[in-house]
């Protein structure tokens, strides 16, 4: 349900039985179609026993397949996400996040697979699952001509708190995302950061033990995404579980402590960053920092005996240098670097990003 403005409200649609559901026509056998042209990528990899209802799991999906009209946005879904992370999902547009986010929060209803929430089925369990729930959507549209205080009590009374109760957790939950001093303005007066501030504000008004957080940042400017960052990590240390749909790879990377990378409805990873990180590059290659002033160094680079790519790294002169370790180690790629003339500044080995992970993971093209 919604109000005029588009604005989900918290009622529960017509619940339906797992067997209810399993009597309606089911679209499964949709997916073994013809084999997609899509190269073969690796899909996260569990043992036959894990146990997908652990109340350990703050989510877990396994085997869900979702279409719309006819389009798979899911196909075979798997993985979790640990109870008190807080656990990036990352992917193309239209890779199948929001499709995702919707199914754990209830507003959409798996077509094949399980969905769980700390081990409740969102299906047979929708209710008590949404008062476990948080949803912020991206871009959601919130009642302009309110107050922040009178949007929120708005919220906390559909979530049934007495009107005492509704005073002090608006007050808690305003004094978590600093905007007390705002709480009398109307929303239509407040930036795009500060309303993204309600928002979140408006999601914690019931206490869920998890956030579900589409697209936070989107729009914000680079003080109030940092600012934003610092108030995840604070609900975090609160025992919140935080599960954030990002394209801003470089913040996951320092907000985050695991990530699920999502492409084309299909897993490509899920678990810590570290063990993403550390996954193999096929390639050996190093990173050199030159002085300031430093001539186009790449053709230099290449011309030396083993280097196979010399490219630009980032700003300024650095340079990522990859080479074949069966005719030139890193010792001798460093000497010979050392003997072009230009002094090196800094060299060190070329760590893995998450930004080239991903790129590594998912197809380009459009969805």
């Amino acid at each position: 349900m919604t109000d005029a403005s588009g604005e989900s409200l918290p009622v529960a649609p017509e619940e339906k039985s797992a067997d209810r559901l399993a009597a309606e026509p089911q679209v499964l056998e949709e997916f073994e179609e013809e084999e997609s042209a899509i190269p073969a990528l690796p899909r996260a990899v569990v043992s036959d026993d894990f146990n997908w209802a652990s109340t350990d799991h703050a989510i877990s999906l396994h085997n869900v397949s979702h279409r719309f009209q006819g389009k798979k946005a899911l196909d075979r879904v798997s993985f979790v996400v640990q109870r008190g992370a807080l656990h990036g999902f990352v992917g193309p547009n239209g890779a199948g996040k929001t499709t995702s986010l919707k199914l754990v929060c209830t507003l959409l209803q798996p077509q094949s697979g399980r969905v769980r929430v700390f081990g409740e089925d969102v299906v047979d369990n929708i209710r008590k699952v949404r008062t476990m729930i948080g949803f912020m959507p991206d871009h959601f549209s919130t009642y302009r001509q309110m107050t922040v205080n009178e949007y929120l009590d708005f919220f906390a009374a559909a979530y049934g708190l007495a009107p005492k109760r509704r005073i002090e957790v608006i007050e808690q939950v305003l004094t978590l995302v600093d905007m007390n001093h705002r709480q009398n303005d109307l929303i239509s007066g407040l930036s795009r950061g500060m309303q993204q501030r309600v928002g979140l504000a408006r999601v914690l008004v019931n206490d869920p033990e998890l956030l579900l957080l589409d697209e936070p940042a989107s729009g914000l400017d680079p003080r109030a995404r940092i600012e934003l960052m610092e108030i995840l990590r604070a609900l975090r240390g609160m025992g919140k579980t935080i599960f954030i749909s990002s394209h801003i790879l470089s913040e996951l990377a320092e907000l985050c402590d695991a990530v699920t990378i999502i492409d084309r409805g299909e897993i490509r990873f899920s678990g810590r960053i570290g063990e993403l990180l550390a996954m193999p590059q096929g390639r050996n290659s190093l990173r050199f920092e030159f002085a300031p002033g430093a001539p186009e160094m790449s053709e230099r680079l290449t011309s030396v005996a083993g280097v196979v790519a010399a490219e630009k790294a980032g700003e300024g002169a650095g340079y990522r240098v990859e080479f074949d370790p069966a005719r030139i180690d890193a010792n001798q790629l460093l000497i010979q670097v050392a003997s072009l003339g230009v002094p090196v500044v800094s060299f060190s080995e070329d760590r893995r990003h998450l930004n080239e992970a991903f790129m590594d993971l998912t197809t380009a093209g459009v969805r």
